[in-house]
């Protein structure tokens, strides 16, 4: 049979059909397609002058793509221009708060200043925020005295606890006061604390230099054991050398149960441990009778020394013999601008590229580097914005002055060597030259024993701030937290203490159009603010207390002592000052 080719017309587009003169295999079999060649063609035409045009576009487009990838590089062009070497072209107006010009201010305002004494604060009345302390209740009834001494009746002493105590004069008293209540938590011996020697303090002094060490032992005694020294037997167990025996490293602000679970075994088995250091090693949220321990050793048990607090009674006797005008009240004024301390900061004051340099060597000489890391980030501006900076000498005098203390103000000035001292006290002595240091109210003879030793210079300051009516601090820290707790035991939970608001007082101080008249309103505002301040009490459940027990010590602490007889209470304040020292409180 043979098969019959069916050759069907092919269709074009002018209408005209043809038949194919030569054999052609039969067409594949067309899928669902019903669309006419000629579409198809018209499509192929379409589809060729869209590919032409398409081209074309698609040049353009990569010749504009070109372009438009160009407008990140001009734009990163542009932003280091201005941040880089040509910065300086281009001007950028400061954050508000972040560049020192008080000396502009006060150059501009000095005159409204000097004749400004008509609306004069009286010291007397400076405080009256009144607020009555409630006390903790219940406060403990049974003798802490007689706990203590039955609890080590029964068992032996767990053995030795040795600490070194780091840090500056209040940081080694936190220390002292934390291992008190440790070797009380411990059942434990206490050795009289070591005092660490640092590069920063230089300061070889040992506890009896600075603290009255019979006092101290005395005081704590039926409480914890105080000795001044280890036993020979254990000594020589150690070869004589106290770095022999193993030393444990507590993670900080570490919990009584931390105490109880890892370190009571090791000093059970060993007899005696070390540790070093022992700065806030001890959380504040303590048991009541560990707590009550804290409260004896730092308000009542360590007393500065014959020397230390002979002196100190001379030094706040004069001073108020020079306020006379004032019926015998001054201010005291603990100020933080000495040179390592301004170069710590990283901020920026007025002393230009100088001062600069002299603060990178200074830097460099104390702390080797720390500052040259590349993580390290130092952005003076932000640190003078969020109150960080060490105010003046200059600041200190305008921020008083604004408050209303008139030139008849006596300052005590709390401080070590001034940074540029004569620069910086220049326009504080115009506005206070009633303006003292331990150095103008001492003889040469009588500091010279002092001579060398931080913190036994510390310990004159702070005797002299704790007795004044009025307590000005400037930059944080261990001295004014102590010193403000240790107001509060004595002046009925006031502190009596100027806080300034620094983050506030940047912004006035750079403000070039401020006026003196409402400088003086912001001032005034802040005073009454710290007054308020100074008599806040933190809220306290069921012991749960974040805030330090030195800062913040009622109504704990006089709840904790009053429970005890009456021979404990206060006497570290008559041995101050006699007779002065009661009118004061």
């Amino acid at each position: 049979m043979k098969s019959k080719n069916h050759h069907q017309p092919t269709p074009v587009c002018n209408g005209n059909t043809s038949e194919s003169s030569s054999p052609s295999p039969p067409p594949s079999p067309r899928r669902h397609s019903a669309v006419p060649h000629c579409r198809r063609l018209l499509r192929s035409k379409t589809f060729s002058q869209s590919r032409r045009e398409s081209s074309v576009a698609g040049i353009i487009i990569r010749r504009g793509l070109r372009y438009f990838l160009l407008l990140p590089l001009f734009y990163i062009s542009g932003l280091l221009m201005c941040v880089g070497p040509f910065s300086g072209l281009v001007w950028q107006a400061p954050l508000p708060g972040s560049v020192y010009r008080s000396h502009e201010i006060f150059e501009k305002l000095w005159h409204e200043i000097e004749s400004d004494n008509s609306s004069a604060i009286e010291l007397s009345s400076v405080w009256r925020y009144n607020r009555r302390l409630k006390e903790q209740k219940p406060c403990p009834n049974t003798s802490y005295r007689h706990h203590f001494a039955t609890k080590r009746e029964s068992p032996d002493p767990s053995g030795y606890l040795i600490v070194e105590a780091n840090g500056g004069l209040n940081q080694q008293r936190s220390s002292i006061c934390n291992a008190v209540a440790v070797a009380g938590l411990l059942n434990a011996i206490l050795v009289i604390p070591h005092l660490d020697f640092h590069s920063v303090w230089v300061d070889p002094s040992e506890f009896g230099d600075i603290y009255d060490e019979d006092h101290f032992i005395t005081t704590l005694k039926g409480f914890v054991e105080v000795v001044q020294e280890l036993p020979e037997v254990v000594m020589e167990r150690y070869d004589y050398n106290i770095t022999n025996i193993p030393n444990i490293r507590i993670e900080a602000w570490a919990p009584v149960s931390y105490y109880l679970e890892e370190v009571y075994p090791v000093l059970r088995k060993q007899g005696v441990i070390r540790i070093a250091p022992f700065a806030n090693r001890l959380a504040m949220n303590v048991p009541p009778r560990v707590q009550f321990l804290r409260c004896l050793a730092n308000n009542v048990a360590l007393r500065f020394s014959f020397p230390v607090s002979t002196l100190a009674r001379k030094l706040v006797k004069r001073m108020i013999e020079k306020s006379s005008r004032t019926g015998g009240k001054y201010v005291s004024v603990h100020l933080r601008f000495e040179e390592d301390m301004v170069a710590f900061s990283c901020c920026l004051y007025d002393g230009g590229k100088a001062e600069n340099f002299e603060m990178d060597l200074v830097r460099e000489k104390g702390w080797r580097g720390k500052f040259r890391r590349k993580d390290r980030l130092i952005q003076p501006g932000l640190n003078r914005i969020n109150g960080k900076c060490p105010l003046t000498p200059l600041e200190v005098g305008m921020m008083l002055r604004g408050m209303g203390f008139d030139n008849n103000t006596s300052i005590y000035l709390a401080s070590g060597k001034i940074y540029q001292a004569e620069r910086h006290l220049d326009p504080l002595l115009k506005m206070f030259p009633l303006l003292y240091t331990k150095e103008s109210l001492a003889t040469s003879d009588e500091l010279a024993p002092f001579k060398g030793y931080s913190s036994r210079l510390a310990a004159l300051d702070y005797t002299v701030c704790l007795f004044s009516e009025v307590f000005v601090t400037t930059q944080g820290g261990n001295f004014p937290h102590f010193l403000m707790g240790h107001r509060r035991f004595l002046f009925g939970g006031h502190a009596k203490t100027i806080q300034p608001d620094k983050r506030k007082l940047v912004i006035l101080l750079q403000d070039m159009d401020i006026s003196w008249k409402a400088f003086k309103n912001e001032m005034e505002s802040m005073l009454i603010e710290s007054d308020r301040k100074g008599m806040n009490v933190p809220r306290i459940k069921k012991s749960r207390r974040k805030s330090s027990i030195y800062t913040y010590p009622l109504p704990e602490c006089r709840c904790l002592l009053e429970s005890q007889n009456s021979t404990i209470k206060f006497t570290h304040t008559t041995h101050m000052l006699d007779d002065e020292a009661e009118s004061v409180v």
